[in-house]
């Protein structure tokens, strides 16, 4: 194994990079974990939200150039973050970048698979509130304080925004990635299974998915099993177990 493996780790919407400090606490030494913050945000705070799903894929892939030097290094996103991971991913290949090793993604449909309509309508904070219940995920003390509520609501219509800007065309698609692709999901997630097992057919190499009980925030509400699950595919990524058999749902 080389000396560390760098994971990248874009955050949910409506969230900040913070949300994968504590994995530090959990994960080998051997996995850096590298929170990649967005504009508007946590240290970035003072920055105006991005508002165009391309531009800020193309933003994140210069701002992390030097996290990414080496190829030492793999891709996760929770959500939202797996789409921006996928982007980044698509985009360091087209430009014929170094790529990472792995992309994991969690909790998100497939680029194919997207609900257009999932993300309309929610653009007050009524309806954001709302969403934000639904989902989980949100401590209490979040909506205890009219403060947090504010920087979380205006991250999270910021970043449906985002989401609404994203455009997947059926008829010339990005070809599948020349690297393995490992998803996540909740059982009880409202998006269906079988538009996270699409995340298939975005790989030329192996594909695995791991289920877990729970709903949106599975990654939270099973932090341990999650992590170990995340853990092992990070290895099977180290150790080059790949195969040209069909890909395997696990």
């Amino acid at each position: 194994m080389p000396q560390t493996l760098s994971l990248l780790c874009l955050p949910c919407a409506g969230a900040s990079a913070t949300m994968y400090l504590r994995w530090r606490r959990f994960l080998p030494q051997w996995v850096r974990i590298v929170p990649v913050e967005l504009p508007g945000r946590g240290a970035r705070m003072g920055e105006a939200f991005a508002d165009n799903y391309e531009a800020l894929v193309a933003q994140l892939c210069d701002e992390q150039a030097e996290a990414m030097q080496g190829g030492d290094f793999a891709l996760f996103g929770h959500s939202m973050g797996a789409l921006l991971a996928h982007g980044m991913s698509s985009r360091l290949h087209d430009a014929g970048r170094t790529l990472p090793r792995a992309l994991l993604v969690s909790a998100c449909a497939a680029p194919s698979q997207r609900d257009p309509e999932r993300f309309e309508g929610k653009d007050d904070d009524a309806s954001l509130t709302a969403d934000l219940r639904k989902q989980g995920g949100t401590p209490e003390d979040v909506f205890a304080s009219a403060e947090l509520m504010r920087i979380t609501l205006d991250a999270l219509g910021a970043d449906y925004r985002i989401c609404r800007s994203f455009a997947h065309d059926a008829a010339t698609g990005n070809p599948p990635l020349p690297m393995p692709v490992h998803a996540f999901a909740g059982r009880h997630d409202d998006i269906d299974i079988q538009r996270i097992e699409a995340w298939s057919s975005e790989t030329a190499g192996t594909f695995t998915l791991d289920v877990f009980d729970g709903g949106h925030f599975f990654i939270r509400q099973h932090e341990a099993a999650f992590l170990e699950a995340l853990v092992r595919r990070l290895g099977q990524v180290i150790a080059q177990e790949k195969t040209h058999a069909p890909h395997a749902l696990a």
